[in-house]
């Protein structure tokens, strides 16, 4: 590691992920490091500001909002980086033990199988054995998402038909909005709202980051696909929730930035703006930059999860 100011910005973008415009925000708003001044006038950064940017970029993919992170240490972001991703990493998706896995992999087999065979009633009850047997982790990382993923990837391949996958993907909705309803009406418990982004008829990762929360204790209000932010700003300030999940598939979402800087700006501050799906952590950076926290999956939520409910005994407008 060197002090000494040398690398332009284009080896800082090239070696940190960041983009310019974000690298730019991130000194200009959070002063997230001081660049010096090269003889001709261009910004130059040292190795250990390179190595502050690697370290912010991986705090805010983990779930960090920068605003929050910007103005420690390296060191103690290295430490914050290193704890948060050995919380994630033994996060366990499942029940644990070795039994676990092999039984969401026998559930896995036989809803594959049953979507095979074009058996939506025994689809149906191969799911609701795998809910009362397994963790709502186990059910969602073990059978759920893998479930879904292997028929869209099969359909894709042409190895099975559209009526395989909307079979499948109905029986997945009537089992995620089962758990969803079942945490409706928690009184007392913190609220989370959740919906897909304008435009995206996508819905499941909504559903399962929903899902998720329902299984941590939260009381969860659903909106659906294809929510705007002005609408979802509305749902917000009927519930006030703590937290405001949103979905998003596609990262080429035209005004998608700017959708999520509008939806913080008409949140409360104290409410926590979380992203996350496909299109929100190829855009990582720059969607936490308008002042969202993103997630990368449903474990990493899930460890932001469990953070947020060990500080919840902070002063907060209503939980």
């Amino acid at each position: 590691m060197t002090g000494e100011q040398s690398h332009p910005i284009q080896v800082v973008v090239r070696r940190t992920g960041l983009t310019a415009d974000v690298l730019r925000a991130w000194e200009r708003r959070y002063g997230a490091v001081v660049p010096g001044r090269s003889p001709s006038g261009r910004r130059v950064y040292s190795d250990d500001d390179i190595e502050r940017l690697r370290l912010l970029h991986r705090a805010t993919g983990g779930g960090r909002s920068i605003g929050q992170i910007a103005t420690l240490s390296t060191q103690a972001l290295a430490d914050l980086v290193r704890a948060d991703e050995a919380e994630e990493a033994e996060s366990p998706p499942a029940a644990v033990g070795p039994e676990a896995g092999s039984e969401e992999a026998g559930y896995l087999e036989a809803a594959l199988r049953a979507v095979e065979d074009l058996d939506v009633s025994r689809l149906e009850v191969i799911l609701a054995r795998a809910t009362v047997a397994l963790s709502a982790a186990g059910l969602l990382d073990g059978v759920v998402v893998p479930m879904l993923t292997t028929i869209g990837d099969r359909w894709m391949q042409g190895e099975l038909t559209i009526a395989h996958e909307h079979a499948a993907s109905a029986v997945a909705r009537q089992v995620l909005g089962d758990l969803l309803r079942a945490a409706e009406n928690r009184s007392g418990a913190p609220c989370a709202v959740f919906a897909a982004s304008a435009g995206d008829r996508h819905e499941f990762g909504a559903m399962m980051a929903a899902a998720t929360a329902a299984a941590m204790g939260w009381r969860v209000v659903y909106l659906g696909p294809d929510v705007p932010a002005d609408s979802l700003g509305v749902a917000a300030a009927r519930h006030q929730p703590r937290l405001v999940g949103l979905s998003v598939v596609s990262g080429q979402t035209s005004g998608l930035r700017e959708e999520i800087a509008a939806l913080r700006a008409a949140l409360p501050p104290d409410v926590t703006l979380v992203v996350g799906g496909q299109g929100a952590t190829t855009r990582a950076a720059e969607l936490a930059d308008a002042g969202a926290v993103v997630v990368g999956s449903l474990a990493a939520f899930r460890a932001f999860l469990a953070r947020a409910h060990h500080g919840s005994g902070r002063s907060r407008r209503r939980a």
